[in-house]
């Protein structure tokens, strides 16, 4: 398959959450821990909520066969209450991070969430990996991006009960 032939994976949810309300949760890399359905996400670098294009955010991460490291998230879309997505980068303690040479790369991976308003209390969120321009053997040993579509449905799922959480909570008086 060639990246012109390629589809993004994606995984949609209905979540009973006004699309303002899911967006401030994506929105804040503080939270991503709490929703992240490949349980992989350790904490943010830092508390900066992501406001445009052209923010970084770094995300804390564990994986068995690489232990613990970073990984540099920048973000290319963003749209209020609409869609954010970000390519990530590898970071502190990763072996694919920067060389001494200050070579980066961004290596061709991109998640991202399109948020649908279904009436005034709803969202359709659906969860995109696209790993396109990534090179194509490392698409095929991913099934491209296929091996990530459990974790995004679990990601959708736990952010819809964390959505509910929050719509549970009385308002501050």
């Amino acid at each position: 398959m060639t990246a012109d032939e390629y589809q993004p994976v994606a995984v949609s949810r209905r979540i009973s959450a006004p699309a303002h309300d899911i967006f401030a949760v994506l929105a804040n890399p503080v939270r991503h821990p709490e929703f992240d359905g490949s349980q992989s996400l350790r904490g943010a670098g830092s508390a900066a909520v992501i406001s445009g294009v052209g923010d970084v955010f770094v995300m804390k991460m564990y994986f068995a066969h690489l232990g613990d490291y970073e990984m540099n998230n920048h973000v290319v879309e963003y749209e209020p209450d609409r869609r954010i997505g970000w390519e990530p980068e590898a970071g502190r303690g990763h072996p694919g991070a920067a060389t001494d040479t200050g070579d980066r790369a961004r290596w061709g991976h991109r998640w991202s969430y399109q948020l649908t308003p279904d009436g005034p209390d709803a969202t359709v969120v659906t969860e995109i990996y696209d790993c396109s321009r990534a090179p194509e053997e490392e698409r095929a040993g991913m099934d491209n991006g296929k091996v990530w579509i459990q974790s995004m449905a679990e990601t959708l799922e736990r952010l819809d009960a964390l959505c509910a959480r929050q719509g549970d909570q009385p308002s501050p008086s």
